[in-house]
């Protein structure tokens, strides 16, 4: 370990490989609240988040579980299509919220081409965040869609011990991954009339008060 008088111990997080906080002070000082997109082996998290001088505010928060509990989304929840799908979702609450413009915040990651954070941020798009952005780094409507993962499983059909291995969780769930793009599109269209019926009853309230 480095020693003298002019040596400065990191901060915590920064030593911990948690925060690159140079990275962190960019960010902030841009004045755009955060798109934050983590993600583990199995789910994704996106929350719009706005530094504060006591601390980071989250404005709109889901984390991919939702999916299945209240839009019946049946498929894996760490996937591209998942990913998008919580992105989708966490744009639409920002948007509500006053939301209109955002810097994207992966932290520590590695921005790779495609890739499920990418897929979030295509997905807070389409839901009207504006969010400065490379169109290369998105990815495409039918990787979006799981049509990659419905490619996989109709090659792997032809051997039923893997096939059933590979996509137990779906199988489990009574969802052939074939039929994962049509479950996508349902899916989205449930995220959308929630959306929908939520703001005529904030326009019917509104008028009754008036």
């Amino acid at each position: 370990m480095a020693k003298g008088p002019r040596y400065c111990v990191p901060f915590r997080r920064r030593r911990e490989g948690k925060t690159d906080y140079q990275l962190r002070r960019a960010l902030v000082s841009s004045g755009l609240s955060r798109l934050v997109t983590r993600g583990t082996s199995k789910h994704m998290v996106v929350q719009i988040v706005e530094a504060r001088v006591l601390g980071d505010e989250v404005i709109a928060s889901v984390h991919s579980q939702e999916l299945t509990k209240n839009f019946g989304w049946k498929g894996y929840c760490g996937n591209v299509p998942a990913a998008y799908l919580t992105g989708f979702l966490c744009g639409l609450r920002a948007v509500a919220s006053g939301v209109k413009k955002a810097i994207l915040d992966m932290g520590l990651q590695s921005p790779t081409r495609s890739s499920r954070s990418f897929a979030a941020l295509k997905g807070a798009l389409d839901a009207g965040v504006s969010v400065a952005h490379d169109k290369e780094t998105l990815p495409d409507e039918k990787r979006v869609q799981g049509q990659h993962i419905v490619s996989y499983a109709k090659g792997l059909s032809s051997n039923p011990e893997a096939y059933q291995y590979r996509f137990s969780k779906y199988l489990s769930q009574e969802l052939r991954p074939e039929q994962l793009a049509e479950h996508f599109a349902s899916t989205k269209e449930k995220i959308l009339s929630s959306f929908k019926k939520a703001e005529v009853k904030k326009r019917e309230r509104k008028r009754g008060k008036d």
